[in-house]
C-alpha cells in the first residue's frame, strides 16, 4: 500500500469527529471499510496510529506526529487545487520584470503591492538593469515586461509611455564646478565625470547621449552610489531629480550652471513583446504600473 491522500483525510477526519462511526456516516461509507483503511495504513507504516485498549480509540504518540504531518500535506494539497484552479482562469505561473536603475522603483513596487492584496497566485520576479542591459536582459530571458529609458525598437514590441523623468547635472556644492558660471565642455573635461556602467552585451551597448567623453571617467554600479560619490565632491554627473530632492533642498548638491543645459527630460516606456502575450496578471500588472508612475 502506498501513503495516499485520502487516506489522510480520513485520519483526519476521525479525530475531527472524534469516532470511527462518525468519520464513516460522515464519508457514507461502512465503519468496518473505514477501519480497514487505517488498519493499511498502520500496516504499511509499522506502527499503531490509535490506541484501541479504550472505550474509544485514541491516537498514539506516533499516530499524533503522523497526523501532524499529514495536516501539513493536505493543506499543501489544497494549496495546489486552489493554484491550479487560479491558472486555469487565466493567471500565469510566473512574471519577469525588468527595469531601468535610473527609473524610480517606488511606483513599481506599489503596483505589486495592489496586485498582491488582489491574491493573485503569479509568482513575479524583478531584477534591475542599466542601459541596453535591460533590454538585453528582456531578450535573453524572454522576460513579460521592461521599463526601459531607451530601446531599440522592432515591429514585435509594444510601448506605452510613462510619465515624464529629469535627470539633473550636478555636483557637490564645495566642488570647483559648483563656484563656475556658464561651465563649458572644456571645463567639465577638467574634472572627474561619474557615470553609470552599461549592464548589457558589450557589443549591444546604447550610445548614452549624456555622457560628455572626459578623460578621467569614473563608471559605478547604480544610482545610489554615483549620487553619494558626487555629494562627497570626487566629481560631477546626471542624477535623477527624484533620488536628490532633499540634497538639492540641504544645498548639499547644486545644478551646475552648464550652456548647453543641466537638465535632462526623457519619457520611459513600458514594453512587452507581442511574441510572448501577456496573460492576466500580465495585463493587470501593466494597468497598475502605468497608474502609479502616471502620479
Amino acid at each position: 500500500m502506498k501513503l495516499d491522500i485520502e487516506t489522510l483525510k480520513i485520519l483526519d477526519l476521525i479525530v475531527q469527529l472524534g469516532s470511527f462511526a462518525k468519520a464513516a456516516d460522515k464519508l457514507g461509507r461502512a465503519q468496518s471499510a473505514v477501519s480497514y483503511q487505517v488498519k493499511k495504513l498502520e500496516q504499511h507504516l509499522k506502527i499503531d496510529l490509535f490506541d484501541r485498549s479504550k472505550y474509544r480509540a485514541e491516537l498514539t504518540a506516533e499516530g499524533s506526529a503522523i497526523l501532524a504531518e499529514g495536516r501539513r500535506l493536505l493543506q499543501q494539497v489544497h494549496n495546489l487545487e486552489v493554484l491550479a484552479e487560479r491558472f486555469s482562469q487565466g493567471w500565469e505561473a510566473r512574471l519577469d520584470i525588468i527595469i531601468d536603475g535610473a527609473l524610480p522603483m517606488r511606483p513599481l513596487m506599489r503596483a505589486l503591492k495592489r496586485l498582491s492584496e488582489m491574491d493573485v497566485p503569479t509568482r513575479i520576479k524583478v531584477r534591475t538593469e542599466f542601459l541596453s542591459g535591460v533590454q538585453h536582459c528582456f531578450d535573453r530571458n524572454n522576460s513579460d515586461l521592461m521599463l526601459v529609458k531607451n530601446y531599440q525598437s522592432t515591429p514585435y514590441l509594444i510601448a506605452r509611455p510613462l510619465a515624464e523623468m529629469t535627470n539633473v547635472l550636478v555636483v557637490a556644492a564645495e566642488h570647483v564646478l559648483a563656484q563656475q558660471d556658464h561651465v563649458e565642455l572644456k571645463h567639465l573635461h577638467e574634472h572627474i565625470e561619474l557615470t553609470i556602467a552599461d549592464s548589457g552585451d558589450q557589443d549591444l551597448h546604447f550610445q548614452d547621449e549624456l555622457e560628455f567623453g572626459s578623460d578621467r571617467v569614473f563608471y559605478v554600479s547604480d544610482f545610489i552610489s554615483k549620487k553619494e560619490a558626487i555629494v562627497m565632491g570626487l566629481g560631477f554627473g546626471w542624477v535623477p531629480d527624484y533620488l536628490i530632492g532633499e540634497e538639492i533642498k540641504a544645498k548639499e548638491l547644486v545644478q551646475l550652471d552648464y550652456i548647453s543645459g543641466a537638465r535632462h527630460s526623457f519619457i520611459p516606456k513600458l514594453v512587452h513583446s507581442s511574441e510572448r502575450p501577456l496573460g492576466r496578471a500580465g495585463c493587470l500588472l501593466s494597468d497598475l504600473i502605468l497608474e502609479e508612475y502616471g502620479k
